[in-house]
């Protein structure tokens, strides 16, 4: 069961708050998951009929889990649960309870998987360099070159860029952005 959300954030610092005392966070709600999400407890308000772009939530929200990361690399995760759920996870709880139970080699991951990962250890990749690059006639469907780089964040394999000024996922090995954690690649 869900607990009630009474925070009410309206901030980045607030939400940077609220990361760190949940845990672990989704980043949109979710049926199949009871742990909070950064969404329901947010406070601004949505689009607005007759105005462009995505409305001071969404864009809060979609900003929040690049920028807590980006700002706070030693305080704040950003990743994929299994399943596939984007969170924002505390470092510590990620080092001490969510890394020993969800890491698992590359070598367990599926041949698509592995590929995507050899592209990645030898330099950081977008997503769309990585779709090309696996499937360069395009016989590789985008989605399945996208479950592979999912299994890889689940599998605490890969982790995006905290690197402030990207705009699109980069793609680096996890034990590159957190060697005290994940150890050499």
């Amino acid at each position: 069961m869900k607990p009630k959300r009474s925070a009410k954030i309206k901030t980045f610092e607030q939400a940077y708050a609220f990361v760190l005392k949940a845990k672990t966070c989704l980043i949109f709600g979710s049926k199949t998951s009871d742990l909070p999400s950064l969404w329901d407890v947010v406070d601004l308000p949505g689009r607005q009929s007759g105005q462009p772009g995505w409305g001071a939530k969404v864009e809060a929200v979609w900003g929040w889990k690049n920028e807590l990361p980006a700002q706070f690399p030693d305080e704040i995760f950003y990743g994929k649960l299994p399943g596939g759920l984007a969170m924002l996870m505390s470092i510590e709880h990620l080092r001490d309870v969510h890394y020993p139970a969800h890491h698992r080699p590359v070598s367990a991951c599926s041949p698509l998987a592995r590929s995507a990962f050899e592209l990645i250890r030898s330099e950081p990749h977008t997503t769309a360099e990585l779709r090309k690059a696996l499937s360069p006639s395009g016989a590789i469907s985008k989605s399945k070159v996208d479950s592979a780089l999912v299994e890889l964040q689940v599998t605490l394999n890969i982790t995006r860029s905290n690197a402030p000024k990207l705009k699109r996922d980069t793609w680096l090995p996890f034990a590159e952005q957190y060697p005290d954690i994940g150890g050499a690649a």
